[in-house]
């Protein structure tokens, strides 16, 4: 199993973020992303939003970076670790602009990029930005195409109902073959389908039961298109946060807390990778400080990798 970590600080999710996430400064989040790479973690996770309407903020908080601005700072700031776009709301952004940024980071990373999407929930962000919501399906799957057929075409050509081009050229490609890995994010039937074309699935935590994962990889694995290929799939999941109480705060890493945090962890990582998670986000015990947090991820490293290879 490989695991991944939220970008501290410019993940504020209700439930999930901590208080000292909204302290941390432009040196904190070079440190904290330079410990990542140096332990070996896998990749570190952006989401976004553009606009978040009034009626979520409860739900999801305000605070959402620019998924591409953060993904460049991260992958300027180190040397191995992979920047995975967990998750993008595809709909809202032209295919061609997007392409041409994923391609330019993938460049300039040594190919270090993911593509993570979604087709989007909350109607008033398509809104705001002129988008059709009733469309966002469609447009993403045309927009996946397209995007896919300007890395790997000299000459791409399409034509669809959102989306044409013909005509022109497009450089850079990226560096890895045959493009950037995409995943797709959600659990409805045609988010399956959708991922079974690709090369991963994203099960959505907030909306399933993490127990049902095997259900909907017995779907995705039976769809028609998902046998046809020839490259890696990755299924990531993540419980993101711990409930009130169910662990003690990392103190430091004292012995105690430690051992409790480590029984939880080992538990809840061996039944995602039992029902076929391969890669999944680092939950946070309750940390005071960045300080603490660079403690946890050395202890996390040290003691709770080696059991997942």
């Amino acid at each position: 199993m490989k695991f991944s970590l939220r970008f501290p600080g410019q993940d504020r999710l209700p439930g999930v973020a901590q208080e000292w996430h909204s302290r941390l400064t432009p040196p904190d989040y070079q440190r904290v992303v330079g410990v990542a790479d140096d332990l070996g973690f896998s990749a570190i996770t952006v989401s976004e939003h553009i606009v978040l309407p009034l009626g979520e903020v409860d739900r999801l908080g305000a605070y959402w970076p620019h998924a591409m601005t953060t993904m460049a700072f991260i992958a300027g700031a180190t040397r191995r670790i992979r920047v995975n776009s967990s998750v993008i709301i595809l709909p809202l952004h032209h295919p061609i602009t997007l392409a041409k940024a994923i391609s330019t980071l993938d460049v300039l990373s040594g190919g270090r990029v993911t593509l993570a999407v979604g087709v989007g929930h909350a109607q008033r962000e398509f809104e705001a930005l002129d988008v059709p919501f009733r469309e966002r399906g469609r447009r993403v799957d045309e927009a996946l195409d397209l995007m896919r057929l300007l890395w790997i075409e000299e000459r791409p050509v399409y034509q669809g109902d959102f989306f044409s081009l013909e005509g022109v050229v497009f450089e850079p490609r990226p560096v890895q073959v045959p493009h950037p890995p995409i995943w797709v994010g959600g659990n409805s039937k045609a988010a399956l389908r959708r991922a079974a074309r690709h090369d991963g699935w994203i099960a959505n935590a907030v909306r399933m039961d993490l127990a049902e994962i095997p259900r909907y990889l017995d779907y995705l694995w039976a769809v028609p298109e998902f046998a046809a290929r020839n490259r890696p799939f990755e299924v990531a999941a993540s419980t993101d946060a711990f409930a009130p109480g169910e662990v003690p705060a990392f103190d430091g890493g004292s012995p105690a807390a430690a051992g409790a945090i480590l029984d939880v962890m080992l538990t809840k990582f061996s039944a995602l990778r039992r029902d076929g998670v391969t890669f999944s986000a680092v939950p946070l015990p309750p940390l005071d400080d960045v300080g603490e947090y660079v403690e946890f991820l050395h202890w996390f490293a040290e003691y709770v990798m080696p059991h997942f290879g």
